[in-house]
């Protein structure tokens, strides 16, 4: 299902793909409708944006992950969405790590963050899992946190003592979608820094 609205050009003709998988693209998130749209799942929705402005499908089950293939600066890249839900989100990454040989640098992760408001965009070379499990999974499945991760600000609850849980699993307002979406094509731009090994320059471009 697509959150945000189609381009009125013609999209991208899908690229050639060709040589080895290098980097592993991961989109975190929840699989299945009812969570769709959530704050939790704004690594899938980045996801679809990448697959908008490079012309490509996510839509092949392999390492308990739909997964999809595209060039990104020259390199070819395994994009993934695991379907494992987002506790054991290391479980596909691992899979595909191990099958294609990809060491933790080159595994970019986007996912949502609850300590950065609404809006902003942070990119990271490394580091802790800051409390959300996706990453937690992704950090012990590897054992390693030196991998480069694109986070997504969702904000936090106004209300401190409402469910943190429900919070993130709530759905994100027409005009934040709006706003994502320009976020989301920076994010892109970022990934493409990232991917060409100037993470330097993603971080200082389109870290906020």
């Amino acid at each position: 299902m697509s959150f945000f609205r189609k381009k009125k050009e013609n999209q991208p003709a899908s690229p050639p793909v060709y040589g080895p998988v290098e980097y592993l693209i991961v989109g975190l998130g929840n699989p299945g409708k009812d969570y769709a749209g959530t704050r939790h799942n704004a690594g899938f929705m980045f996801v679809e944006i990448l697959c908008k402005e490079y012309g490509f499908e996510v839509n092949r089950l392999k390492f308990r992950a739909l997964c999809g293939e595209t060039m990104i600066s020259g390199k070819r890249c395994l994009v993934m969405l695991p379907q494992t839900y987002m506790n054991l989100s290391g479980d596909a990454v691992i899979e595909a790590a191990k099958f294609y040989k990809i060491p933790p640098e080159k595994i970019v992760v986007i996912f949502d963050d609850i300590s950065l408001p609404f809006g902003v965009m942070r990119i990271r070379r490394k580091g802790s899992a800051g409390g959300h499990n996706g990453i937690k999974s992704i950090i012990y499945q590897l054992d390693s946190d030196n991998f480069p991760r694109i986070k997504i600000g969702v904000g936090d609850r106004a209300d401190q003592d409402d469910d943190l849980k429900d919070y993130v699993l709530g759905k994100f307002g027409k005009s934040e979608l709006d706003e994502l979406k320009t976020l989301f094509t920076d994010g892109v731009k970022a990934l493409e820094l990232i991917v060409d090994g100037k993470i330097d320059d993603a971080m200082s471009r389109y870290s906020k």
